[in-house]
C-alpha cells in the first residue's frame, strides 16, 4: 500500500532511492544512498506513531465500515486506546478522505447550505425560554456547511459563517458554463450573473422540471445523522473535517468495504505529514 510502484519494495522518503537495507530485528529500513532510517509510515500522515501497523489497519477498517461515522469514544474502545489517541487518529483519517475535495465542480452542480451549531441551551421553565432562531439568542459559533455536488459526480463541501460568504468561493470553484441548481434563498441570487441557474422554491415543491437540490439535501441528511447519532455535537473548529468525511462516504457509498479500506489506507500513506494534527495542535488551537 505504501510503495505500489515498486511492488512493495521500500523507497527512501528523503531521496527516493530504491536501494535500501532491511533490518531483521524490526520493520526498519535504511537507505544505501543517504543512510536515512525510516519505517513504512515515515513522512506520511501516520508518522511518529507508537501503535503497531496492525492497529492502524484495524482502525481504518472500523472507520470506513461505519455508515454514519464512528465517534472517537467508540473507536478508542474498539482499539483499546485512550480517547485522545482515537480522536487524533480519526481526524487524520478524515483529513485523508478530504484530500481530493479541493478541486473544481462542473456540469450540473447542486448548491445548498446547512447551518450547524450556535444554539443556546433552553431554560428549564417555559416562560424563561428564548427563541433560538434569533441571532441575539445564539452563541456566535454557528457555521454553515455549503456543498457543491455534481449530479453523477463528486461532493465538495466547505465551511463559512454565512451563505453570503460562500458566493465568492463558488465562483472560484464552479467552472464557467456549468448549470447551477439552488433553492430560493436570496444568497444565491448573485450566481445568476455567471451561471445558468435553476431555482426551486421549497415552500411550493421539492422538485420542478428538473430543478431541485435533492442530492445536496441527501448529503446534509447524512451529516445530520452523523451529528445526532454518533457525535451528538460538532464543534465549529472541526466542522470542516466532519463535512469532508461525510462527503467522502457519500461519494463512496457504492464501493465495497475492501476497496474503501485500500483507498483510505493508500491515501493515508501517500498523504504527507499533517499540518493540523501534529505537535501541540490542541495547545495552538486554544
Amino acid at each position: 500500500m505504501r510503495w505500489p510502484a515498486t511492488n512493495g519494495e521500500p523507497v527512501c522518503p528523503r531521496c527516493d532511492c530504491a536501494a535500501c537495507y532491511t533490518f531483521q530485528v524490526r520493520r526498519l529500513f535504511k537507505c544505501k544512498a543517504c543512510a536515512h532510517q525510516f519505517t513504512v509510515t515515515s513522512g506520511t500522515i501516520l508518522a511518529s506513531r507508537k501503535l503497531p501497523v496492525q492497529t492502524y489497519l484495524l482502525a481504518i477498517a472500523i472507520f470506513v465500515n461505519a455508515v454514519k461515522g464512528v465517534s472517537a469514544l467508540q473507536l478508542g474502545r474498539d482499539l483499546d486506546v485512550q480517547y485522545k489517541t482515537a480522536f487524533v487518529l480519526a481526524h487524520k483519517l478524515r483529513e485523508t478522505m478530504a484530500a481530493n475535495q479541493n478541486g473544481t465542480a462542473k456540469g450540473e452542480v447542486e448548491i445548498d447550505g446547512c447551518y450547524i451549531g450556535g444554539s443556546i441551551r433552553q431554560e428549564n421553565r417555559k416562560e424563561d425560554r428564548k427563541d433560538r432562531r434569533l441571532a441575539k439568542n445564539q452563541t456566535g459559533k454557528r457555521r454553515v456547511v455549503v456543498v457543491m455536488r455534481e449530479r453523477g459526480g463528486r461532493t465538495l463541501p466547505f465551511v463559512v459563517r454565512s451563505e453570503d460568504e460562500a458566493v465568492p468561493v463558488i465562483r472560484r470553484r464552479v467552472e464557467a458554463g456549468s448549470t447551477v441548481y439552488a433553492d430560493e434563498a436570496s444568497s444565491w441570487d448573485a450566481l445568476h450573473a455567471r451561471y445558468e441557474t435553476k431555482r426551486i422554491n421549497h415552500s411550493f415543491a421539492f422538485s420542478d422540471n428538473g430543478a431541485c437540490t435533492n442530492m445536496a439535501e441527501s448529503f446534509f441528511s447524512g451529516l445530520r445523522r452523523a451529528e445526532y447519532g454518533q457525535h451528538y455535537r460538532i464543534s465549529g473548529h472541526y466542522l470542516a473535517f466532519y463535512a469532508g468525511e461525510m462527503a467522502w462516504r457519500e461519494d463512496m457509498r457504492r464501493v465495497d468495504n475492501g476497496n474503501q479500506l485500500r483507498r483510505v489506507g493508500m491515501g493515508a500513506l501517500a498523504f504527507g505529514r499533517s499540518r493540523n494534527w501534529r505537535g501541540y495542535w490542541q495547545r495552538a488551537a486554544g
